[in-house]
């Protein structure tokens, strides 16, 4: 292929003009209270980044020794392309998070309303919080933990989950949270990746009415983990579990015997807060590193923001700590606001459909934040599990994780908000450590499937295959044009391959990995990632705007296109769907590929229409294309799947080819 077609922009076919202006009454208390407030601020931001995140910086944070430095770049040489934000400056996250608020007299109010899946349930105040997170602080210390130590966390989601990252924060600890369903051998890998000091974990967990054991796959990962030195046991299930004498070490003894008198470690601006490690195409886990200050800010600013918080909100993000979003707006973001925070620990389904609008109705939640993934899920559910709660307490819905097809967009505005609420429809990646592009539910109408436009102090940028700037409406790579102070900080032990994935292809730009558009009214519609545009007969087509058109049939719960080769067009489109309540016909795929091609044109007309009761995806949601196409092209199983979510389903698909 020649490189004048390589640098031709990605075609767009999908056409959105509905449009949902702010309503009135959420305007006039928001904290961005029109387009116009939004631009001035913006443009000012844009103007002078460091300068707009100093003030800020100061106002914002508690700082033990104020920074002399806002911002280095480039610097030092050996490690190209690092920020360093807020230089010089010593401050702690989790006293941001905890003791802020107690000092400032706010130590009653609520922090976390908990439930777990068996509906027991616990409520700790701001003043509860910091007593349990400087307990386990110390008893931790009495571990041996000391700054800079790595300890990784496997745990269900309960309130000793958030407490163990603010404990390890507290004392300058390094934390690593993997999700509580990785295999032993994941978990291992990410051990002696990190380097692991201290591991944390429970006898089990509760999930679809089961205790799952967790203790014993630890078990199995330490016997691979040959830094790890002590095993922290939270007592959940009550199941007993395999016992290591010495090494293996009760919560509740620990805490027991651990002072309340545990002042923050005051640490360096640039000192690691948490490593979070992602599953790359190659399947070996990156680390991405994320480091105090900087992060700190950007989540505690983005929330407020993005989800334009007020202190009576009863907030819930349903996302599990294992992820960054549990990182960014369950714990560091909300609590250095001061927000109340709903945690649960179990399945959206049990023990029935409508798990999650009994807890909104129960904790009067006023701002939710969940998946695309999940809202399709409802929608296939049926809307008689919602009409059985009353969701009047909602003010503000947000979504995470992938673009949001129109379809469940204008699902979750009507039947979830009650065409009330604004929805907040936020990109942003483990790596930026917050939301980059979103509403701002006061000021900024909304486009159903579009993030609408960056973040203050985010300056993206669109660009082809040579790092040129593409019009608007024309599809190309997204970058982001200067530092910001949420950004990762490096692959944990891995320089170079930060370098090669972030900065090699787009000089002095930050890639995202994913491509976007920017319409005429300058608003941002991620078309997926790099990988997964199509090349059609020399058009190149993004796989999301033909999974939105499929979606928009009513019969139709998912979708996900891939490629596979073709003799003559390059590719052919080849689409896995799940159904509602239809039964899988040849005419029901004639006429979803009519529908396709009447919404968007002929040339995205999927060739091929496979029915599927449900998609293989990774543990948070996020759909496996990466091993639909070796399916759709017939090919071998390769590269990790440790972080499939349903084997079951990738076994049927399999059986269908065969």
């Amino acid at each position: 292929m020649s490189s004048a077609e390589t640098s031709r922009s990605i075609d767009t076919v999908m056409r959105e003009e509905r449009l949902f202006p702010p309503p009135e009454a959420f305007s006039h208390r928001a904290h961005f209270k029109s387009l116009d407030e939004y631009e001035v601020v913006w443009e000012a931001a844009a103007a002078d980044p460091p300068a707009f995140w100093e003030k800020l910086a100061r106002e914002e944070l508690h700082w033990f020794e104020p920074f002399t430095e806002t911002l280095r770049w480039n610097e030092p040489q050996s490690q190209p392309f690092v920020a360093e934000w807020f230089v010089g400056g010593k401050t702690n996250a989790c006293y941001n998070c905890v003791d802020k608020h107690v000092a400032e007299g706010r130590g009653d109010k609520v922090a976390i309303l908990w439930e777990g899946e068996p509906g027991d349930s616990l409520s700790l105040t701001y003043a509860e919080l910091q007593t349990e997170v400087s307990k386990f602080a110390n008893a931790l210390k009495s571990l041996g933990v000391v700054p800079g130590d790595r300890v990784s966390i496997y745990m269900p989601m309960t309130p000793e989950l958030a407490i163990a990252m603010l404990a390890c924060a507290r004392i300058g600890a390094v934390h690593s949270v993997i999700f509580a369903g990785f295999s032993a051998e994941a978990i291992a890998d990410r051990n002696n990746d990190a380097g692991t000091k201290v591991m944390l974990t429970a006898d089990g967990a509760w999930r679809r009415g089961k205790a799952l054991a967790l203790k014993e796959t630890v078990d199995e990962a330490l016997a691979k983990s040959a830094t790890v030195e002590h095993c922290v046991v939270l007592k959940r299930t009550g199941q007993e579990v395999p016992w290591t004498e010495g090494r293996d070490h009760w919560w509740h003894d620990l805490m027991q015997e651990a002072s309340a008198d545990c002042p923050a470690t005051p640490m360096d601006s640039e000192a690691p807060l948490f490593i979070l490690y992602t599953s790359g195409s190659t399947g070996k886990p990156k680390g991405i590193k994320h480091t105090t200050a900087g992060y700190n800010l950007y989540a505690k600013k983005t929330y407020e923001w993005v989800f334009d918080y007020q202190e009576d909100d009863v907030y819930w993000c349903t996302a599990d700590c294992g992820w960054i979003t549990g990182h960014s707006y369950l714990v560091y973001g909300p609590m250095a606001a001061g927000a109340t925070c709903v945690m649960y620990e179990g399945a959206p389904n049990h023990p029935a459909e409508d798990r999650f609008w009994e807890i909104i109705e129960k904790y009067k939640v006023s701002v939710f934040y969940t998946a695309p993934t999940a809202i399709r899920a409802f929608i296939k559910w049926g809307d008689e599990h919602v009409d059985k709660h009353d969701l009047s307490s909602l003010r503000l819905l947000g979504s995470v994780g992938e673009g949001i097809n129109p379809e469940a967009w204008m699902w979750y505005h009507t039947k979830i908000g009650g065409e009330r609420c604004p929805i907040v429809d936020t990109w942003w990646q483990t790596e930026t450590g917050g939301i980059m592009m979103s509403p701002l539910p006061g000021a900024i109408a909304a486009k159903p499937g579009s993030c609408t436009k960056p973040l203050p102090g985010v300056i993206p940028k669109i660009v082809d295959e040579q790092g040129a700037e593409v019009g608007a409406d024309q599809g190309g790579m997204l970058t982001v044009a200067h530092p910001w102070p949420g950004m990762l900080r490096g692959l944990w032990g891995d320089d170079d391959r930060y370098k090669e994935v972030y900065w090699s292809k787009v000089p002095g730009k930050y890639l995202a990995g994913d491509n976007a558009r920017c319409d005429s009214d300058g608003y941002y519609w991620i078309m997926g990632r790099i990988d997964d545009v199509l090349n059609v007969s020399g058009h190149r087509l993004s796989t999301i705007e033909i999974e939105s058109a499929l979606v928009s049939h009513p019969a139709v719960a998912e979708a996900a296109a891939v490629g596979r080769p073709h003799e003559l067009k390059g590719e052919a489109v080849a689409v896995f769907v799940t159904l509602k309540d239809a039964e899988p016909t040849d005419e029901l795929r004639k006429e979803l590929k009519l529908h396709v091609r009447k919404e968007i044109g002929a040339l995205a007309q999927p060739d091929d229409i496979r029915f599927t009761n449900s998609l293989p995806k990774t543990r948070s949601g996020k759909i496996m294309r990466r091993l639909l196409r070796d399916i759709a092209a017939g090919k071998e199983l390769v590269g990790d799947t440790s972080t499939v979510e349903d084997y079951a389903a990738l076994a049927k698909l399999r059986d269908d080819e065969e």
